[in-house]
């Protein structure tokens, strides 16, 4: 096993304890229904011929974001999205923010905020007779993100 640092069981996150919120046409909410998200920066790659090298070289070329999550079948923020669409030929961007925070750990708290979001798919109504709870999918893209807290190192991450 040697000298290596091991992790602390308590500086893992336990995901229950997210916050959530969306901000639309400056009107911002708590968005507790959502039970499950991710959102994910793909970075474009570009090849990159090069003379004299047998290889391919690559290089950054640009990003897109997406993200996606369940949420509890309880409120309307996004059908009111798609209903002004369809009607006006509008669709505002919005904003996501996630903060994650583990009360037990060293490693504090992380928050992500997106920007420019859009959805790519509305759920309009919905029913499953016998089902207890309903649930919806939801995804989309952002332009753009900040992360105006990250988390903290945890200790024996950095090595020297």
């Amino acid at each position: 096993m040697g000298n290596n640092a091991i992790m602390n069981s308590n500086d893992a996150v336990y995901g229950g304890l997210a916050e959530c919120f969306i901000t639309i046409n400056g009107r911002r909410y708590n968005f507790m229904s959502m039970t499950e998200f991710e959102s994910k920066w793909e970075v474009n790659i570009t090849d990159v011929p090069v003379l004299g090298k047998v290889g391919m070289g690559h290089k950054a070329a640009g990003g897109k974001g997406t993200w996606s999550g369940t949420a509890h079948y309880n409120q309307s923020y996004f059908r009111e999205i798609a209903d002004n669409y369809q009607k006006t030929g509008e669709m505002p961007y919005f904003e996501i923010q996630v903060s994650n925070e583990e009360p037990s750990s060293v490693i504090g708290r992380q928050t992500i905020v997106h920007r420019g979001c859009l959805c790519d798919n509305f759920t309009l109504a919905k029913f499953k007779a016998g089902e207890e709870l309903l649930d919806e999918e939801l995804s989309g893209t952002f332009e753009s993100w900040d992360m105006p807290e990250k988390f903290n190192d945890m200790e024996g991450a950095v090595a020297n």
